[in-house]
């Protein structure tokens, strides 16, 4: 073999292991993880502004099979959340998450900030799974957020009738191409086991309260939420009291 052939020879096996050892990164190093991808049953990412006490903030949701790692990373391809089972909980598995950033008043933090901290556009859910697997999902999130709905009844502080208790709402003035997908209503009557959460369609403009869930002279709050098709969601805040 002359030298000209066996530099040809180890500049191609050279090539060779350079090549296997992009296919084995590209393979082996997705995100870190090797195995099987799965999709997240749940991967929500939205901004929920309260109309009444005028603040905004991020709220996060996801669903899977039982995994031990989450992370998100935003359309800028930038981590903003990332957690990690530890002992017990790395071995057995979570399942849901759900948490709330920071909900500063726009008054104090204005709008256009807390969109620059969380831009519009794709965001990346990354997990693993306890069998060593990958969990991936997407999210959208809009910078479209509706009107809080006006409350027509009942009146601050009214005292109704528990058996003929409405709460009614117009739609608020939402900006130009927001669309509203429906509604939630919320009663809380101060007990976690005495909750109303009912979601109404768009065309829904009030709602009677099972006079089953309500206690004669109790203190109730309600919350009325418009959310828009994109996701994002404004709640209106309200309290009546029963006779």
């Amino acid at each position: 073999m002359n030298a000209a052939n066996f530099c040809d020879r180890r500049s191609l096996l050279k090539r060779t292991v350079f090549l296997l050892a992009l296919f084995c990164l590209a393979v082996f190093s997705v995100d870190g993880w090797a195995g099987e991808r799965l999709p997240f049953g749940i991967a929500k990412i939205i901004f929920e502004f309260n109309s009444t006490g005028q603040d905004l903030g991020v709220q996060v949701s996801l669903d899977g099979e039982p995994w031990n790692e989450v992370k998100i990373v935003n359309p800028k391809g930038r981590t903003i959340f990332e957690v990690e089972g530890k002992g017990s909980l790395k071995k057995f598995g979570l399942t849901e998450l759900f948490f709330e950033s920071h909900e500063p008043s726009i008054l104090e933090v204005p709008v256009g900030d807390i969109f620059a901290l969380f831009p519009a556009g794709e965001y990346k859910f990354f997990g693993k799974t306890v069998e060593g697997d990958n969990l991936v999902g997407t999210a959208t999130l809009t910078h479209k957020i509706p009107a809080g709905p006006v409350i027509v009844s009942p009146a601050p502080g009214a005292v109704l009738d528990r058996n003929n208790t409405v709460i009614a709402w117009t739609p608020g003035n939402s900006a130009a191409g927001i669309q509203i997908a429906g509604y939630q209503v919320i009663v809380d009557g101060g007990n976690p086991a005495r909750r109303l959460d009912v979601i109404l369609p768009a065309t829904a403009a009030n709602i009677k309260v099972p006079p089953e869930f309500l206690e004669s002279s109790m203190p109730y709050k309600f919350e009325v939420l418009a959310i828009e098709i994109g996701g994002n969601q404004s709640i209106t805040e309200g309290e009546f009291s029963t006779n």
